[in-house]
């Protein structure tokens, strides 16, 4: 029974992990976080993405616990409407879609529920170092002993530890997109009821959407910006850039906004960009979801890619088990194509979504039968 290691307890990882236990794998995660992450914006499921999801036999699940808005305000600068849509909506698009919306940590506890069985999890730990020869991989943890395993994947997200280790410094594969976003959940002070708000001011703006029964609000604040350091990621300084921009929003409850993201024990902030690689493998270690082809939140697609990369790359080692440099190649020559038409929805239109047309032909791009 081949052993491998997935690095990254978000979406991707534990997906793949279910996918190759099931095709007789023993497969391995270790996450940094010593549980699952709370928190985080709503996601999409798409097009063939909600046929991975159906084969997992979680769609159902995810069905009922999907985003049910009603539409949407559109505000200018000072808070005054200037349009609205019961149709569609920027975060999920159209309202009548099949596609499900949600909220992220709802569908990372559920693959995590649905992939325990059999998977080995190790919260709290990550990888500090890969050593390969031609009978697999020593990896030395940051925390626990070192083990040997057959195939390492890395699953860890925009700042991979695994693609650092393996293929060099994120500033190597890493395109910035001109801003950044901040995502952080708020009480519902708002008072808004399924019911989404949209507002740009400047080069900054945010959409806010009511979740849990209208109890809550998932606040999405995005602004321009250069590349930033590094460092503003480890500590406070990164948190008070965001809180001070709200409060210096024109619009009334700027200030009730800056407020929250200062109190928000789930606040995130963190770069738009692309990984953009030529290869996603090197020798027994491979690249999945955002480590390997992050399209950015502002394409929408990121756990599309991560469930149907996850898919692919499974049955690819299940296919040409023994021989992970077929599997690999496999696996890329089906997922290339994919993730370059997703990855355009990026950039098709700065400041606004995608067109329907586009988001219908990327999310559909692959077939899992192939």
């Amino acid at each position: 029974m081949q052993t491998v290691l997935v690095s990254g307890g978000g979406i991707a990882g534990p997906a793949l992990a279910h996918r190759l236990r099931r095709h007789g794998f023993a497969p391995t995660v270790v996450e940094r976080a010593p549980g699952m992450r709370p928190g985080g914006q709503a996601v999409d499921i798409r097009g063939v993405a909600l046929d991975v999801v159906r084969d997992m036999d979680l769609l159902e699940r995810a069905s009922s616990v999907r985003t049910r808005m009603r539409g949407m305000s559109i505000l200018d600068a000072d808070g005054q409407e200037v349009g609205r849509s019961t149709e569609s909506t920027f975060s999920s698009g159209r309202l009548d879609s099949e596609d499900i919306e949600l909220l992220r940590e709802d569908l990372v506890r559920m693959v995590h529920e649905h992939t325990r069985e059999g998977v080995e999890y190790l919260y709290g730990d990550s990888i500090s170092a890969l050593h390969e020869d031609e009978t697999g991989v020593r990896v030395d943890f940051t925390h626990g002993p070192s083990r040997a395993f057959d195939l390492v994947v890395g699953a860890d997200g925009l700042h991979s530890a695994v693609r650092r280790l393996a293929f060099g410094p994120e500033e190597h594969f890493s395109h910035h997109l001109g801003s950044y976003l901040s995502v952080f959940g708020a009480e519902n002070f708002l008072g808004l009821e399924d019911w989404q708000v949209w507002l740009r001011d400047d080069d900054t703006g945010f959409g806010i959407m009511p979740v849990r029964g209208n109890t809550e609000l998932r606040i999405a604040f995005g602004f321009e910006s250069g590349p930033l350091s590094p460092d503003l990621r480890d500590g406070g300084a990164l948190r008070q850039l965001v809180v001070d921009k709200l409060a210096s929003l024109r619009w009334e409850e700027g200030g009730r906004l800056a407020e929250a993201a200062r109190k928000a024990p789930d606040f995130y902030c963190d770069a738009m960009a692309q990984i953009r690689m030529e290869a996603w493998s090197r020798g027994r270690v491979a690249l999945l979801g955002d480590a390997g082809y992050c399209p950015s939140p502002l394409s929408g697609q990121g756990t599309g890619l991560a469930l149907v990369g996850a898919r692919v790359l499974a049955d690819c080692l299940a296919r040409d088990i023994g021989d992970h440099r077929a599997a690999y190649a496999r696996y890329e020559q089906r997922m290339r194509p994919f993730v370059t038409r997703n990855q355009a929805l990026a950039t098709e239109n700065p400041g606004g979504p995608a067109s329907e047309e586009s988001v219908t032909r990327a999310k559909n791009a692959i077939s899992l039968s192939s």
